[in-house]
């Protein structure tokens, strides 16, 4: 999937992968996607209600391989 912007939040615990993924979306201009790499098994479930809360489309999220997680999020 293509993305306009990629945060690294690896070896982060919540709620630092969501934090930084906020401050990433707030640069980029509405329709712009971002990629989030994460290492915290709860990002899952925070970034489906970061999105239900914030108005940005979670477009993917799953396992990119057997520790990181991967989701693409659309700024609103």
């Amino acid at each position: 999937m293509n993305f306009d912007t990629q945060v690294d939040a690896s070896g982060l615990n919540c709620p630092l992968p969501i934090l930084r993924a906020k401050k990433a979306l707030a640069e980029m201009n509405p329709g712009q996607v971002l990629r989030v790499l994460a290492t915290d098994p709860g990002s899952v479930k925070d970034f489906a209600a970061f999105a239900r809360q914030t108005g940005n489309e979670l477009l993917k999220s799953g396992n990119q391989d057997d520790e990181t997680f991967e989701f693409f999020l659309r700024r609103k």
